[in-house]
């Protein structure tokens, strides 16, 4: 059984448990199923990007509870684990692997506790019912760093899904804290749960098998970016390659239903002369479950890792895998649709800031109106580029101040 988000007593009175019972009671978690759904293909006449399939899927909910456990009780000490980074002055490979070794055990992401171990049983769970369509994030931060942008990106998911299934693989999430984060979606009915994943099990019978026991075991360099964002670009391909669905990162806002999508992956930028894709993104993945081109990018990952250049494990990485898969020596079989920057990411992450600001004048009043206008009839979500945009404030008129109104539930994302 699947288990309530509840605060363990530690009163041993009746009436204060009962009470704190009450306080988080409510935190209800539904199940779904994605992967054993029967899909067939269907012309889709109201999208404006061609060639693409429709997913049909037959849903039905199945309330049941959550539980946090003692070792998720609270994220107060987790605020570096997930950015414990190799000392700069550690440049060659020998000295971060020493270093890397004899800090292994403040690496929380790799350890295992007793929610990893209940992880493909709640998993499953979890998965057990069909749903209409099914999510996951990726948060491998502190739960307080779980903000108003981050539940900007969750309430647009169930906008546009409202009979969707979001599943979130945290460690920090799964906790009392990120029970109350999530508590407000929750009280609405929607279908929800954030769990702490198992990377062994998750990782299993998959390319990246031998790779994950050698780093586990301290025979791999894990560079100098955070490895837990490096773990989270492969956490996205491992989860869709064993129970398929649609993974979008927590700075990407949902702006129609993704009901027509198969098999797909969206260009970051083009050619302007040829038209042909320049690079690709790994922010949206949607893929069916076992599809090849997956297992490419997990072995790509597992032979290529470079825990030292940013994007080289994302996407660079889809990028490379797909040039080969596409190239004149390409074997068929892959099917999958590349979509137009447009779909995903509609401005780059060197303008997104202009999106932020408030219109100061008519003209660049009209300006907002036409650009959101324009974002929401060819897109199919945006995504906001948090690196380049966490230090905005969304100013009232803006065009993403617009967006978020027009796409959000509890709306509290300021």
């Amino acid at each position: 059984m699947s288990e309530r988000c509840a605060i363990t007593p530690i009163l041993p009175a009746i009436l204060l448990a009962a009470i704190i019972f009450l306080i988080c009671g409510d935190c209800i978690i539904y199940k779904v199923s994605f992967p054993t759904v029967s899909i067939y293909e269907k012309n889709s006449s109201n999208s404006t990007i061609a060639h693409i399939t429709q997913v049909h899927i037959e849903p039905t909910l199945v309330g049941e509870p959550l539980q946090s456990s003692p070792n998720n009780r609270d994220d107060n000490d987790s605020e570096t684990f997930d950015s414990l980074v190799i000392p700069s002055n550690l440049s060659g490979k020998k000295a971060r692997i020493d270093w890397f070794r004899k800090h292994l055990p403040d690496f929380r992401i790799l350890q295992s506790n007793n929610l990893t171990q209940k992880f493909h049983d709640r998993f499953l769970e979890f998965l057990s019912q069909k749903c209409e369509t099914q999510f996951f994030m990726t948060w491998v931060s502190p739960a307080r760093s779980f903000r108003g942008r981050e539940l900007m990106a969750v309430e647009s998911v169930f906008k546009s899904h409202p009979r969707g299934c979001l599943t979130i693989l945290s460690r920090t999430l799964d906790s009392e804290r990120g029970c109350q984060i999530l508590k407000p979606l929750l009280d609405h009915g929607f279908k929800i749960q954030a769990i702490t994943p198992d990377l062994p099990s998750l990782f299993k019978n998959t390319p990246v098998e031998v790779w994950f026991d050698e780093l586990k075991r301290g025979k791999k360099d894990p560079g100098q970016i955070p490895l837990a964002q490096n773990l989270s670009n492969l956490m996205r391909l491992a989860v869709l390659y064993k129970y398929g669905g649609v993974y979008i990162d927590t700075d990407f806002i949902v702006l129609k239903s993704f009901m027509g999508l198969k098999n797909s992956i969206g260009a970051q930028s083009i050619d302007p002369v040829s038209k042909n894709w320049r690079i690709l993104n790994n922010a949206v993945l949607v893929f069916d479950k076992n599809h090849p081109l997956l297992e490419k990018f997990m072995e790509d990952f597992a032979s290529n890792f470079d825990g030292s250049r940013w994007g080289y494990n994302g996407p660079f990485l889809v990028s490379r895998v797909m040039s080969k898969v596409t190239g004149a020596t390409a074997r068929l079989g892959f099917n999958v649709t590349v979509l137009p920057p447009a779909a995903f990411y509609p401005v780059d992450w060197t303008k997104i800031g202009e999106l932020f600001k408030r219109p100061e004048n008519r003209a660049a009043a009209s300006w907002a109106k036409a650009k959101q206008a324009q974002i929401n009839k060819e897109a199919y979500g945006i995504h906001l580029w948090n690196k380049q945009s966490k230090s905005h404030i969304t100013q009232k008129g803006s065009v993403i101040e617009r967006l978020f109104s027009d796409h959000c539930i509890i709306c509290s994302y300021t």
